[in-house]
């Protein structure tokens, strides 16, 4: 497959409390007026993340139509999961109902931060969430102890599945410390509640490798694909693909995505956070480039090959 790179579409200018910089972990949604809606995580001048949106044409979707005012999701309440950031990882629709799987962020002490992930539900089409519970529905397990984070939710015959990052350690490289996790697998009758643990699905490749950012999986005819983010030991992403034909056995193919870093600008030194829309005129992705979605949100266009 091929990807064509469309540009830089937002970042946020500074003049919000809440969204001084970033556009992180792009989640985008097809609205019934045929816009395509994609959910960000912002932060403010602590860098505390919460979840607005940036409203773009399917037609054109470099071309802004709406940046929202306030954020969709805040911060929860002291002492909760999600007390020091929120972020979007997963959206779909359930009926009237829009579902959003997000991350939620917590400071430590003897380590930086966890990570765990909640669930907030949209009665109004999106505009608002408010939280199904304000505990997390992937806390801790065994294995997973600092972080159960980043899912990507899918129907799966009469229940669910669920890819997503879990692990429980940090690793000192290059000056700092930094979480290494795995991208693992599990299943739940509703959506809700979830196993304490997960499958991994298979293994950080060579030395510099150190962890999987948040998956995007698409069903196809004939097999399912994972586009994931592969963090090396500088702590740079670059973007990852699998394929597999029962969503639990997966092959890595990264060489095949056709998408990398520019040799200048936003997206030069890093890609990652990739999300897929399918049900536009074109199959889009959207993403973030350099220092986790700090210099924004952009979008490229599959131009060889099918999903």
């Amino acid at each position: 497959m091929r990807w064509e790179k469309q540009g830089l579409i937002y970042a946020p200018d500074g003049s919000s409390s809440w969204a001084r910089s970033h556009a992180m972990m792009p989640t985008p949604l097809m609205m019934p007026d045929g816009r395509i809606r994609v959910y960000i995580g912002s932060v403010d001048k602590k860098t505390v993340g919460r979840i607005g949106y940036v409203d773009v044409d399917a037609h054109n979707p470099t071309k802004i139509l709406r940046v929202c005012s306030q954020p969709v999701l805040d911060i929860g309440a002291p002492g909760n999961f999600d007390d020091n950031g929120v972020v979007p990882s997963c959206i779909l629709r359930r009926g009237t109902e829009i579902w959003l799987y997000y991350v939620g962020f917590q400071l430590g002490t003897e380590v930086r931060y966890r990570m765990f992930s909640g669930l907030a539900i949209s009665q109004d089409g999106g505009d608002t969430f408010h939280r199904k519970q304000t505990s997390p529905i992937l806390a801790q397990g065994a294995g997973e102890s600092l972080f159960r984070t980043a899912p990507w939710v899918m129907p799966d015959g009469d229940g669910w599945v669920m890819w997503y990052v879990g692990g429980d350690e940090f690793i000192h490289s290059h000056g700092k410390w930094l979480p290494t996790y795995l991208l693992r697998r599990i299943e739940s009758p509703d959506g809700i509640v979830w196993p304490r643990t997960g499958d991994p699905m298979f293994e950080l490749g060579g030395e510099d490798e150190i962890g999987f950012g948040r998956p995007c999986v698409i069903k196809g005819h004939e097999r399912i694909r994972m586009l994931y983010s592969i963090r090396s030991r500088t702590g740079a992403y670059r973007l990852g693909y699998a394929e597999s034909q029962d969503g639990e056995t997966w092959s890595r193919r990264d060489h095949c995505l056709g998408l990398d870093i520019s040799n200048s600008g936003w997206d030069s030194q890093m890609t990652c956070y990739a999300s897929v829309l399918k049900s536009t005129p074109e199959t889009l992705m959207f993403y973030n480039g350099n220092d986790y979605g700090r210099t924004g949100l952009g979008v490229a266009t599959l131009v060889n090959g099918a999903l």
